[in-house]
Parts: C-alpha cells; sequence; structure tokens
C-alpha cells in the first residue's frame, strides 16, 4: 500500500490566489476592449445575437398560433362528427320505424320536413282542442300573426306554433273546428297522420314515412302530455334545424325579446336545459291534480329531483335529438315536466335556472319589473299554473307587463 503526501509550493499558492482575485476583479469590473475594430465585429456580433433572438419570438408566436388553429380545427372536427354521429343516429331510428308499420303521411305534408336552412328556436305552444279562446288571446297579444309570423320567421329564424293532436273520435266535430281554425291561421303543428298515398317520387315516400311514425298519431288528453311532450320534441327536431325547441303552456305570457335575449347568451352551449328550476314532495295521494302513481321509486323523503316547472321550458338540439332517438325507451311520469327533467337526470346537461321565466302576474311582480326596464321572459300565477282566467286575463297582463311589440324587432341576437 503506497501513501502519496503532496505539499503545495508557496509560490503556486500564491499565483493561484492571485488568479482567483483577478477573475473576481474581471467579474466586478468587465474587461475593456478598446481596439476598435474588435469592438466593432463584438457589436456586429450583439445585432445578430439580437435579430435571431426576435426571429425566434416570432417564430414561437407562428408555432402558438398553429397550435391554437390546429386545437380550433380539432374541436370543430369533433363537433362535426358529433353531429354526424347524432344524424347517424336518428336516421337509423327513422328507418327502424319505418320498418315496423305501415307506410303513413302527414295531414299537413312534408315540405317543411328537414328544411336545410338552420334556425334560432321553435317555439310549441301546448294547446287542447277545446282550448280556441286561450289561442285567441295569445294571437291577439304576444304572438305575431299573419305576415308578421312569416317574417318572423325569415329575419329571426324564430318559429312559433301551437301543438295540436286529435280527438279520440279522428274526424269528429273538434277535428273539423282545428281544420277552420288552420285555415285561418296557419299556426298549428299537427301531430296527426293519416293514410299514406303512393306516388312516382321515392324520396318524399320515405320522408312521409318518417315524418309521419315520429308523430305518432298522437291523441289528446290531459293524461296524454307526458306524451305529447315526447312526440312534440322528436317532431320539430326532425322538421326543424334549430338551436334550441321550446315548450310553452297556452295560459302563459311570453316576452319573446327577453326569451330570444335569454337563449342567445346560451347559444354556443350544446347541452342546456333552461327554465324555473324546482323541486318538491311527491304527490301520492289518489283523487289529487299531479298524483304520481309511481311515487315509491322517488325514494326516502319522497321528493322530486330538480327540473324546470312546466309552464315554459328550453332544451338544445342535442337534448331534442336524444329524446328522439331514444324515445321508444324513454320513460314516461304522470307529469310531463317531471318526465323531461328524469330524461336528463343520467346526461352531462347543464341545468340554466332562470327566475325572468316564472314571474308572477301580480303588479308587485311583472309589472313592477317591466316599469323597472327588466321585463320578464314569462308571466303567469303559481296557483293557477298559468294565468287564471287566461283567455280573460291575457290582454290586460300583456298591457301591464309586456315589453312592446316592436322589442323582438329591435332585439339583436
Amino acid at each position: 500500500m503506497a501513501f502519496v503526501y503532496r505539499f503545495w509550493d508557496p509560490v503556486e499558492v500564491e499565483e493561484e490566489a492571485s488568479s482567483a482575485q483577478k477573475h473576481r476583479r474581471n467579474e466586478v469590473h468587465p474587461m475593456v476592449i478598446c481596439d476598435k475594430d474588435v469592438s466593432v465585429r463584438t457589436g456586429n456580433i450583439l445585432s445578430r445575437v439580437s435579430q435571431t433572438r426576435d426571429v425566434i419570438n416570432i417564430s414561437k408566436m407562428h408555432l402558438e398560433l398553429k397550435a391554437v388553429r390546429i386545437i380550433h380545427t380539432f374541436s370543430t372536427l369533433d363537433k362535426t362528427i358529433s353531429s354526424l354521429e347524432r344524424q347517424l343516429a336518428a336516421a337509423r331510428a327513422a328507418k327502424a320505424d319505418t320498418e315496423e308499420g305501415s307506410p303513413v303521411v302527414t295531414k299537413s305534408g312534408t315540405k317543411d320536413l328537414n328544411e336545410s336552412r338552420r334556425v334560432f328556436f321553435v317555439m310549441g305552444i301546448i294547446t287542447a282542442l277545446r282550448n280556441r279562446k286561450r289561442r285567441n288571446s295569445i294571437r291577439e297579444t304576444w304572438m305575431p300573426q299573419g305576415e308578421e309570423l312569416k317574417r318572423l320567421e325569415k329575419e329571426k329564424g324564430i318559429i312559433i306554433r301551437f301543438v295540436i293532436g286529435h280527438s279520440s273520435t279522428p274526424g269528429g266535430a273538434l277535428d273539423r273546428a282545428i281544420n277552420v281554425e288552420e285555415g285561418q291561421h296557419k299556426d298549428f303543428l299537427h301531430l296527426v297522420c293519416s293514410h299514406f298515398q303512393s306516388g312516382p317520387d321515392l324520396e318524399i315516400q320515405n320522408l312521409r314515412r318518417i315524418e309521419c311514425f315520429v308523430w305518432q298519431n298522437h291523441i289528446e288528453g290531459y293524461h296524454e302530455l307526458s306524451k305529447k311532450t315526447q312526440v312534440y320534441f322528436s317532431a320539430v327536431v326532425a322538421k326543424w334545424d334549430a338551436d334550441f325547441y321550446l315548450k310553452v303552456d297556452d295560459d302563459v305570457h311570453v316576452n319573446l325579446g327577453v326569451v330570444s335575449s335569454t337563449l342567445a347568451r346560451h347559444r354556443h352551449e350544446p347541452h342546456v336545459y333552461i327554465g324555473c328550476m324546482k323541486s318538491g314532495p311527491v304527490v301520492a295521494q289518489k283523487g289529487i291534480k299531479y298524483r304520481e302513481p309511481e311515487y315509491w321509486k322517488f325514494g326516502e323523503g319522497n321528493k322530486y329531483f330538480r327540473h324546470a316547472t312546466g309552464q315554459i321550458y328550453a332544451i338544445s338540439k342535442d337534448l331534442a335529438t336524444y329524446i328522439f332517438v331514444n324515445r321508444h325507451i324513454l320513460h314516461r311520469y304522470a307529469n310531463e315536466d317531471v318526465s323531461l327533467g328524469s330524461w336528463f337526470i343520467g346526461l352531462d346537461v347543464e341545468h340554466i335556472d332562470d327566475r325572468s321565466l316564472c314571474c308572477g302576474t301580480t303588479p308587485a311582480d311583472c309589472e313592477w319589473k317591466a316599469k323597472s326596464g327588466n321585463h320578464c321572459g314569462a308571466s303567469f300565477d303559481w296557483s293557477c299554473s298559468g294565468i287564471c282566467k287566461s283567455s280573460v286575463r291575457m290582454k290586460e297582463v300583456h298591457q301591464r307587463c309586456g315589453e312592446g311589440d316592436q322589442a323582438i324587432w329591435d332585439t339583436s341576437f
């Protein structure tokens, strides 16, 4: 084993210490180059380095912009693919329908089926065969008529229709009265089919088959509201390509301008469910108007899940398409608003609780808000689940709480 001992020479130690001190001095006081040529060359080098850094920064910016564009492109493609998947699912569902029964055709024809022009929203006013006075009260107040209704569709992309099926005795007095009313106003969406007549155009024949199986020849009745709501959304999503689909009762006052502005704020959100969200005890007692026979399904506490009250609500296109595609397996509860809410429970849906859609008709509510310039989207009386005696009071509510007939035309969205 060898041991090596090293002894530093004092001169060497002094030289190293002197070298370290010089190095530190140079850090504090950098060496100044006096040679002019060297200084110029150094300046040129620094200039080129600065230019190179600028080029690198610009290149980084370009790369970042390209990345943003690529992300946007993928997002657009993803939406397109999702849309195509939904259309394919809808087409398959419709095809399955045509294979299950005999071909039929809608009463009002098919010229509007699957219109290519995108519209803003479709508003279906759910009405009953005997409710002509209610319909007239709406026509005389907040719903445009005749050429104004067509203008609303063309300029604003807003479609409004009274939604009706047929009586339990097709072709009877009530159905004939609806036909006369339709001839006068042309503002109905009929959930009615008649026997199909063959023709030379196979494509039109297939469209008629699809349309009529969606309509399902709906028979009117109070206890059929859940089914009617389901058929309505299936029908309108097949008939019109819209951002939103609304359901409104025929005893509710609506300010179209406010509703349009509300929907416009959520136009780019694909899965929205908008209304006055509520909950509460499930009615189990027999003989009560809103009794739910399947009350036991709601478990301990016996309360409804959160859902939009049925007087007015809106859903986006994706949700309406979901109802259309899955209509054969969606469960219907006794109350239509509960049924709709239940269909979205397991979905990635954004619930929008908008209290402007459930104002009261008292002077302290919708009238006071109107005077302050904060008009309500919809007004009704909770005690009557609509405007009490609406066929008589709709005009009075419109005068006190209405936004003005010009508001919808002045609203941009």
